[in-house]
Formats: structure tokens, sequence, C-alpha cells
């Protein structure tokens, strides 16, 4: 018997400043199903979600949902006019009855119904509009990147409470490991083209590839055969025109073809250029404490950071991995224990909240006018790590038009806004990276590349993310901040962590112990292994260094392996020369200090 679908898209067509966004769309969502809707950032994802739930109406074409289906949609920026409290908001249009929903949806989600809608942070009001949808519990719920502002734990609640549901979803997320675990089908925005697949997000890239590489074929043999064509007209045509005009018009239409197909998207010409190399230590903590009021953000926190590693924060919202990083720039006071700064410290940050971007501004004014840098004006050029660029192919290289150059930034979209902040960071020189949170927004493909740079990158990073997947795939190291002040380091990314933090509870005395100068447990694992906390995290994080290193230096010797490198491009060889010199030298270094810490730890 075949089932009622919850919601049928037939036809659909709209239109926005002259661009067609979709035309001729027509899709199905059935009872049940869990589908990840992707794209690019500016696709119209969220667009096709709010005509979905009636919010946007299509120049032409057809949105019906089932007789009885109740459709709740996740709205990013919620109106709350009207509404004191957030609780009040979230409730708003349930019965009376069942208000306790929100309650308990609230505590999962980590915010206080009791908070005030004049004073409520974009965070606090997005978790509000997703625990309304999730307290109404509709029989589709369209889900508008419901990860972002949310922590870890939040969103591990989110998910499990997702599988559970007998409700039929829709998801957009920049989450891989999110729409890993949730969906079972996918639904892809290219150019204007919806496609569905029947698996869910973890077989989409393999799927994407596949198709592309059909497109270029495609486009490959129209090309051969335009070549061929166009031959036999500038040879043969003048002795048989009029026996051949078929063939001629023909050829035309080959081109028009060709001239209709749109070009994919490319990526962003993203670069961080390494500055001046900083000293071997970046920085080091001894005895890090910090208090507010009653809240302890940190407690005897020791640790030292080495040029090159890639540390992640990991904890709830809240806990303090802004202020402890703030703390180790020397930006914050510690209330005791001290904070020294490496040599030839330059830095650049990414803040998660976006206030390096004034909204009232336009994109061209947002990288000309740089308050931290004392740059202002009106320029139609920007230093781009020391090389001018004109401001519109700057802005071109991350994937904005002309057009958007004069536009305020408040028109951006959360992702747009994100490549911007990127810009204007990668257009200064650097050893220092500061990311908090730089993947709220991202399309996946901009993601993918923002991991690899990162793993090119010659400096250091010290980066929060909620996004467990990113986690895995950039830190070599994890400090977990898991509240009253306690801070434990782990070797790897969040699968590491979990693995390692899995280990600490059935055996206390195992990796991963709170960097903490108290307390008779870290006094007697000191006599055990005879090394210092500073030289036990050393030694714990090497392994990862030494592998970084060995594959780094693989990658040099592929390029060197280029017999043409030295002729078509001595320069580059040049510094692929003097790079590898220097991996060699630093894997040489890393494994002796390695083999003197096994054998003081063996002592």
């Amino acid at each position: 018997m075949a089932r009622t679908p919850l919601l049928q898209l037939s036809e659909i067509a709209l239109t926005f400043g002259g661009d067609p966004i979709f035309e001729d769309l027509s899709l199905v969502v059935q009872p049940g199903d869990r589908v990840a809707l992707v794209g690019r950032n500016g696709s119209g994802k969220s667009t096709l979600m709010k005509v979905m739930a009636g919010l946007v109406e299509a120049d032409s074409g057809t949105c019906v949902s089932a007789p009885g289906v109740s459709v709740g949609y996740m709205e990013q920026d919620p109106t709350m006019e009207g509404f004191e409290t957030l609780g009040e908001y979230a409730a708003s249009g349930m019965d009376p009855d069942e208000a306790y929903r929100v309650d308990m949806v609230a505590e999962g989600l980590k915010f206080d119904p009791n908070g005030l809608v004049a004073t409520a942070s974009g965070g606090e009001r997005r978790r509000a509009a997703l625990a309304k949808l999730m307290a109404e519990a509709p029989e589709l719920m369209l889900l508008d990147e419901p990860t972002n502002h949310l922590d870890i734990e939040a969103i591990a609640w989110l998910e499990n409470e997702l599988k559970s549901t007998r409700a039929g979803f829709v998801l957009i997320s920049h989450d891989r490991a999110f729409l890993r675990n949730l969906t079972r089908a996918t639904l892809w925005i290219d150019r204007g083209q919806v496609r569905r697949a029947e698996e869910g997000f973890d077989g989409f890239e393999a799927w994407r590839d596949k198709i592309w590489e059909d497109e270029d074929q495609q486009r490959h043999k129209l090309n051969r055969k335009i070549k061929s064509e166009a031959r036999w007209a500038v040879e043969g045509i003048s002795a048989r025109r009029k026996r051949n005009q078929g063939r001629v018009r023909a050829l035309q239409e080959l081109r028009a073809e060709r001239a209709s197909q749109i070009k994919r998207q490319g990526t962003a010409a993203m670069a961080f250029e390494g500055g001046p190399t900083s000293g071997k230590k970046v920085m080091e903590a001894f005895g890090l404490h910090k208090a507010f009021n009653d809240k302890t953000i940190v407690q005897g926190l020791d640790l030292t950071v080495q040029r090159g590693d890639r540390i992640a924060f990991v904890g709830p919202n809240g806990v303090g991995k802004t202020t402890l990083i703030k703390m180790l720039l020397g930006q914050v006071e510690p209330d005791q224990g001290q904070v020294k700064l490496g040599t030839n410290l330059e830095i650049a940050v990414f803040d998660q909240s976006r206030a390096q971007l004034d909204p009232d501004m336009t994109l061209w004014d947002n990288l000309v006018n740089d308050p931290e840098m004392g740059v202002s004006g009106k320029a139609d050029q920007i230093m781009v790590r020391g090389t001018p660029k004109h401001v519109v192919g700057y802005l071109k290289e991350f994937l904005f038009d002309e057009a958007q150059a004069r536009a305020p930034v408040r028109a951006l979209s959360g992702g747009e806004k994100a490549r911007l902040l990127l810009a204007r960071l990668m257009a200064k020189p650097s050893n220092l990276l500061i990311l908090d949170e730089p993947t709220n927004d991202l399309d996946i493909e901009t993601l993918d590349l923002l991991q690899d740079l990162l793993g090119e990158y010659d400096g250091t990073v010290l980066l929060v993310s909620h996004d467990r997947d990113f986690l895995d795939r950039t830190a070599t190291t994890t400090v977990a901040m898991e509240g009253d002040g306690r801070a434990t380091v782990y070797a790897g990314g969040w699968t590491d962590y979990q693995a390692q933090r899995g280990d600490r509870v059935k055996a206390p005395s195992s990796v991963g112990k709170p960097l903490s100068t108290k307390g008779k447990q870290n006094q007697q694992v000191t006599r055990k292994t005879g090394l210092s906390f500073t030289e036990k995290h050393r030694l714990e994080e090497l392994p990862a260094v030494i592998a970084r290193l060995e594959a780094e230096i693989a990658k040099l010797e592929e390029l060197m392996a280029d017999p043409d490198l030295f002729t078509q491009n001595p320069v580059k060889f040049e510094k692929a020369t003097d790079a590898l010199t220097d991996r060699h030298a630093k894997l040489e270094e890393a494994e002796a200090e390695w083999l003197e810490l096994e054998e003081k730890a063996q002592e």
C-alpha cells in the first residue's frame, strides 16, 4: 500500500534579483524520511526549506502537505516581538497542558526559559527556536543549521532525540558527524537542480564526485565534437554550402548547448601565509587559576604550547574556553599563576561572534578599514600578504561577485560572513591562529579546504570548536574543560579524547590526567613516571608531531620527484628543498626527544 507523502513540491520555480534559484523543481518527503539537504553556500538551501515551510511563495508550482500533517520549521532568526522571556516564545501556540515539554527540551539544549528576550544573544534565540520545534513535535521537522551555537553535549542530546523520533525531518547542517549519524537520504542542490540519493550523507561525497566526473566526461566529448565540426566547417563548407546547412545548424546548436551549461562554483582561493618563524615555545602557563564570583574557570593549570601545535579546547558552552585562550594570550589576567609568551608572535584571530565585521559597512569597506592594523580610508586596493590586490578581485577569490562588494555585510548569509572574515584573516601574515568556532555556516567544500590549509600551515593553531569531525581532522592535542576548574589534556582529536577518557574512567593512572599541580594523585603519577606534567604532556603529543612531520616530508618528496620542477619553477624547487631539510631536522629532533622522555618515564 502506497504511503501518503508528508510534503510534495511540484514544478517549483523561484527567481530572486533576476536570477533563477529553482526551475521545474519537484520532490517528495515521505513519512519517516531522514533527509540531509546539502549544497554550497548561496545555492538556495535555506530558501528551499522556507518554500517547504510555506514561508516563501514560489513564482510557480505547488507545495502541498498531507491533510492533518503538521510541519514545523526552525527559524535561524526568529521574531520574538511580544514575548518577555524565551520560554514564553518557545511555548507559544502550544496547549498549556503540554508546555512542560519546553522545560524538558530546554534542559537538553541548555538554555534558560526564564531568560529575557530583550537581552538574549543570537545563539540563545536560536536555541529557543529549536526548543519550540522539538517541544511541538510535528510530523515533519525542517531544521536549518540546528547545531550552530550548541556545545557537544547539547548536540549529542539533540542527535539522540532525532534518532528516536518517529517524525520525518529535513536537515541542513555543516556538521559531518551529525549528518552521518542521522540521515538516510540526501537532497543535493547544485546550480538550481535538486537531486536525491536514497542513502545518507555518509555516501554523499562519493556520489557527488561521480556525478561531477560523468559531467566532465560529457563536457569533454562535447568539446571534441564541436572542435571536429568546426574544423569541417572551416575546411569544407564553401564547396558544399547548400547540401550541408543542416550540419552547420547542428554545430550552432552544439555551441549553444555548451554556452547554456552552468559552470560549477569553484572553491575559495584561500591561503594562510606564515609570518616570521616564532620561537620554539609559543606560550607556557604555570599554575593558572581564574574564577569569576563562585565559578572557577581553571585551577592549577600547567600547559606548554610548542611551535606547530594544533590544540583544540572543548567543553560545554560557558565553561570558559575563550577566557582560557585570552589568558594564554595575555589579554585576561589570571588570579594566580603566570603565562610566558614566546618570541616573534604574529597573531590572527577568527572571532565566533564576527565582531570584527561592521554589519552596516560594505564588504569593500570592511576589507580596506582595519582598526586593529590602524588602516582606514577609501582605498581600492588591499595588501594581501605583502602584495597589493584590487578589492573586487580579492573578493572574487572568496566567491563574492562584483555587485556584493558595495552591499552591506548585514545582507550576507552566515556562510558568506564567515568567508569574508576568513578573507580579512588571510590577508595578513601570521604564525599563531586563534580560531573560535570557525566552522559555523561554512559549506562542506569550504570546510574541506580550510582543513587542508590548517594541515599545511607552518604556524601554531589554538582552536575552539564543537564540530567533532573538524576536531578529528585538525587537532593534534585536545584540552577538555569539564567544569569546576578541571582541564585535562589528551593526544589527538575528538575521537581520541573519547577513547582515552574511557580508559581514564577504567584506570585512573592512564593517559589524560587533569593539568593541575595540586593533589596527591598528581604527585603519585609524577613519582611513578619520573616525568613532570609538562614532560608527560610532551611525551603524549610527540607521536602525533612525528606522524605530521613524516606526512609533510612525504608530500615534499612527492613534489620534488617531478623532474621538470627545477627547470620550470626554480623558486618553488628551492623553497621545497629548504622545507624538506627543515622537516628532516625537526623529525630527527622530535624522535630524539621522544626517546629521551620515554627512557626517563621507564626509570
